[in-house]
C-alpha cells in the first residue's frame, strides 16, 4: 500500500499476538474466523468484507463493513442467503 492510500484509509495500527488464549470455543471459533479473514485481506485476496456481531449479554448489534462499490449488489445477496440459512438453523 503507498503512503498516499494509507494517508486516505486513515491511521494503521500495527498489531501485536493475543497473549491469552480463547477463553471457550465459542470464542476461539469467532478468533480464528477473524483471523483468517485478516490473513485474507493482507495477501489482496478480500476487496469487500461485511461483519455483523452481537455483544457478549446480547443486547448490542453491530455491523460493519468494507465495500467496494461494485460488490454491494452480490455483498447483499449473500447476506439474504445466510439470513434464510440462519433462521433455518434456529428451527
Amino acid at each position: 500500500m503507498s503512503d498516499k492510500q494509507a494517508n486516505q484509509r486513515g491511521s494503521m495500527a500495527k498489531l501485536h499476538p493475543v497473549a491469552a488464549p480463547p477463553i471457550d470455543e465459542n470464542t476461539a471459533s469467532m478468533v480464528d474466523l477473524l483471523q483468517e479473514h485478516l490473513r485474507l485481506a493482507r495477501e489482496g485476496k478480500l476487496r469487500s468484507l461485511a461483519v455483523v456481531s452481537v455483544s457478549a449479554g446480547g443486547s448490542a448489534i453491530g455491523t460493519q463493513w468494507s465495500c467496494d462499490p461494485g460488490d454491494m449488489a452480490s455483498l447483499i445477496g449473500k447476506l439474504t442467503v445466510l439470513t434464510h440459512d440462519l433462521m433455518a438453523a434456529r428451527k
